[in-house]
């Protein structure tokens, strides 16, 4: 019963808005831990943990930063 009722709601469009944003969410944590080395946390503590993830999220949007910038039209881009 209670499957069938998941099941029903897996066919509905917020569901797959869902999956759509959760899976760009998931995509950008698998890349800090697999690209930006985020897999085991160098500093201690809540406070530790905290700075060290908030510096790996800095560095990713930075680089997503930069490639926006390079795909803008010529008229508003900054030569990279």
């Amino acid at each position: 019963m209670w499957r069938d009722h998941v099941r029903a709601l897996a066919n509905t469009e917020a569901f797959e808005q869902s999956h759509r944003e959760r899976k760009k969410v998931e995509m950008r944590f698998a890349h800090m831990k697999r690209i930006l080395r985020l897999d085991r946390l160098r500093l201690r503590g809540l406070n530790g943990v905290r700075e060290e993830v908030l510096l790996t999220a800095t560095a990713q949007n930075l680089r997503r930063l930069a490639k926006l910038i390079c795909r803008l039209p010529p008229q508003l881009a900054v030569p990279c």
